[in-house]
């Protein structure tokens, strides 16, 4: 199966570099009306009805979750001095809620809860798509 996968890669990437050595040798034409832009709307999703999006192939990727209570910068001397016992004071107060990160991006907010002496959290605020991508910008 993986010689088939690679063959078809091969295949595509001979295709590749023929088009390229056509193109480099005057064969190709300047015809702008042969790239296929896809139009979008307001929500950013292609115009296309007849191609729905299929988020089934991304299911299974697996993403890294973590809470965070606070951050701090140290130097890297007071931190090679830090032992057992040492107390790293954070930029959070006591009670303020945790970040909740996937993959290192800020998703939501949200309280510990202890149940059945397990640690959780319960989620009091979800940051909208829209605002995520204005941090971005």
């Amino acid at each position: 199966m993986a010689d088939e996968s690679d063959k078809s890669v091969e295949d595509d990437w001979a295709a590749a570099m023929a088009e390229q050595a056509e193109t480099e040798a005057g064969g190709g034409s300047d015809d702008a009306s042969q790239v296929h832009m896809e139009q979008f709307h307001d929500g950013g999703q292609p115009d296309d009805d007849e191609n729905p999006v299929n988020f089934d192939v991304i299911m299974d990727v697996p993403v890294t979750i973590s809470m965070e209570i606070g951050r701090t910068s140290i130097n890297i001397r007071n931190l090679l001095q830090l032992n057992q016992g040492s107390i790293v004071e954070l930029d959070r107060l006591a009670g303020e809620p945790l970040d909740v990160l996937v993959n290192g991006t800020l998703i939501a907010r949200g309280e510990v809860v202890v149940i059945n002496e397990k640690f959780g959290i319960r989620l009091t605020d979800v940051i909208s798509p829209a605002e995520r991508l204005r941090k971005l910008r």
